[in-house]
């Protein structure tokens, strides 16, 4: 298949939406990507290949087209975990990264987390790497503590710190799906590891706008999805340390994923087939590789340095407009009281907040009335929304596509709404 990949710019310039992104529309501002990316045309691309030329099971088959498949299927494991500083053989694809949290609650957390023990959670968390660890607590009798989150939306370093040596576990995102805080997990990792404690970091947000090195970071679980990365929907991604995954028990029972069955007994695979039942994400798995391979090309686009260097010029300056030009805003997360600074180093493409006086659902419906797509609600963060005193907020997230006209779109819009409302 040839490579129809297209160059990424940096700062003000973005990809033409028009000729990558087929679902994007003229006039629309699609500014909803911490939820899910928009599919570029390189993507959809592989799929149609998979389907149209390599379509088969993989790993079993010996004819020409198994062999296909499982090639490009493998092929991008391998890929995925080269460009994340990892092994394939400690990389795990399951549907979605809710699926892998649940993995590693169960499957590492049944087995070694017991009464007593300290299951220490982030106040930023999504509920995907908050509810397993809840669940985990009350079925073996853990206490789960929080990490608090500081009035600018920074992890409380001190209280983490104070925290480590009495704990068994930390959950922590990578970076905030609803304040952009990013988080030093390279160094708090190594500062859990010291104290014995295992560390599972939630890289969605992250992947697809920040360089990530898993095997510099070097978590006992970091996990990420593909949808947010500019890939398929149904592919999660788990990479693993070794001597964690080789004491993690399955999830899911079914085919590949075994050794030996009998009456007897059942002996599992080695991981990854041990965490990979039944038919595979084959399309999903390519897909994948081709959204990151399109996301980190380099030919005169600087790759994943270029694409952060876009979003902080982006968020900057939606930071700047919304603060001077948006009267009655309250805004959340690092950035927020110095907005006119620009974008901070530890801030990424995501900004959120509220207008006094009006619910964030209508802001977002009033909104998608100019074509301004933001997300409006809890964001899968309750106990962040008690944080900050708020039952929701409006959130904006942005992508290699967002221009800065489409900030300008946004503030209009967000006048229209204030209009409306006679403030």
């Amino acid at each position: 298949m040839s490579d129809p990949t297209p160059a990424i710019a940096a700062g003000t310039s973005v990809v033409a939406s028009s000729s990558v992104f087929p679902s994007l529309r003229a006039g629309v501002a699609y500014l909803d990507t911490g939820a899910t990316s928009q599919t570029p045309e390189p993507v959809i691309a592989a799929l149609d290949d998979y389907y149209r030329h390599h379509r088969a099971s993989v790993h079993r088959g010996v004819y020409a087209l198994a062999i296909e498949a499982t090639g490009l299927f493998e092929g991008a494991r391998s890929s995925l975990a080269a460009r994340m500083g990892v092994a394939a053989e400690d990389t795990v694809f399951a549907r979605n990264a809710t699926e892998l949290f649940n993995l590693v609650s169960r499957g590492w957390g049944e087995t070694h987390v017991g009464a007593g023990d300290r299951i220490l959670v982030s106040r930023m968390e999504h509920h995907s790497n908050f509810v397993p660890w809840w669940r985990l607590a009350k079925q073996v009798g853990a206490e789960l503590v929080e990490v608090p989150v500081t009035d600018d939306g920074r992890l409380d370093r001190e209280a983490l710190t104070a925290l480590l040596p009495d704990a068994k576990l930390l959950a922590l995102t990578h970076v905030s799906n609803v304040l952009g805080t990013i988080n030093p997990v390279t160094e708090i990792v190594a500062e859990a590891r010291a104290e014995g404690v295992v560390t599972v970091i939630d890289g969605a947000q992250a992947v697809p706008q920040i360089p990530v090195n898993a095997g510099a970071i070097d978590a006992d679980f970091y996990i990420w999805t593909g949808h947010k990365a500019y890939g398929p929907t149904g592919i999660g991604v788990l990479h693993g340390r070794r001597e964690r995954l080789l004491e993690t028990e399955p999830l899911l029972g079914g085919g590949h994923m075994i050794a030996k069955v009998s009456y007897d007994e059942v002996k599992f695979a080695a991981p990854p087939e041990r965490f990979e039942a039944g038919t595979s994400a084959i399309a999903e798995a390519v897909g994948l590789g081709a959204a990151i391979s399109w996301l980190d090309a380099a030919d005169g686009a600087g790759g994943i340095d270029a694409v952060r260097a876009h979003s902080r010029d982006i968020t900057g300056y939606a930071l700047q407009r919304l603060a001077a030009d948006v009267p009655g805003i309250t805004l959340f997360g690092p950035g927020a009281d110095a907005a006119d600074a620009g974008c901070p180093d530890d801030k990424a493409g995501v900004v959120s907040f509220a207008l006094d006086g009006i619910h964030p659902h209508d802001v977002a419906e009033i909104l998608a009335r100019s074509g301004v797509c933001v997300r409006a609600g809890h964001h899968c963060a309750q106990p962040l929304m008690d944080r900050l005193g708020v039952s929701a907020t409006t959130r904006a997230s942005f992508a290699v596509h967002t221009a800065r006209e489409e900030i300008d779109q946004l503030v209009d819009g967000l006048h229209d709404v204030q209009r409306i409302f006679g403030n």
